[in-house]
């Protein structure tokens, strides 16, 4: 498996805007992508920072993964995405190594990347997404 940088940072909010002033502060000529992600229940707000992103997750109040972090542990870091070449091949690697995925295929997220996320109980508790473009 071929890990080509970390994509972005996941931080899970209860309000984005309440750390506006803060966002435009550092991101003060960038507009941020902001997209709402259905299937997953979050509306999500990215602000790059080279080729990196800060990935910042807003629950839609339905009781999807995001919303029950925040139930559970308030505002933090959610998860780490970890951009690779071939996301196909990194789940049957690490399926083979015996790793636990929460996505056995991959599927759509936001930006149009394919992701998959592995189980955190494989991962030291750290929730971890692969991605690719």
């Amino acid at each position: 498996m071929k890990i080509v940088r970390v994509d972005h940072v996941g931080i899970a909010m209860q309000e984005i805007e309440s750390i506006g002033p803060l966002l435009r502060a550092l991101f003060p000529d960038r507009d941020p992508h902001v997209e709402t992600v259905p299937d997953q229940g979050v509306k999500t707000t990215s602000h790059r920072a080279g080729e990196t992103s800060l990935e910042f997750l807003e629950g839609s109040g339905a009781d999807g993964p995001v919303d029950r972090f925040l139930a559970k542990r308030g505002n933090g870091i959610h998860h780490i995405a970890l951009a690779v070449e071939d996301l196909e091949g990194a789940l049957a690697e690490l399926r083979e190594a015996g790793i636990p995925l929460i996505d056995e295929t991959p599927r759509r997220g936001a930006e149009g990347k394919r992701i998959a996320f592995l189980h955190p109980k494989g991962t030291g508790g750290i929730l971890i997404e692969l991605c690719e473009a």
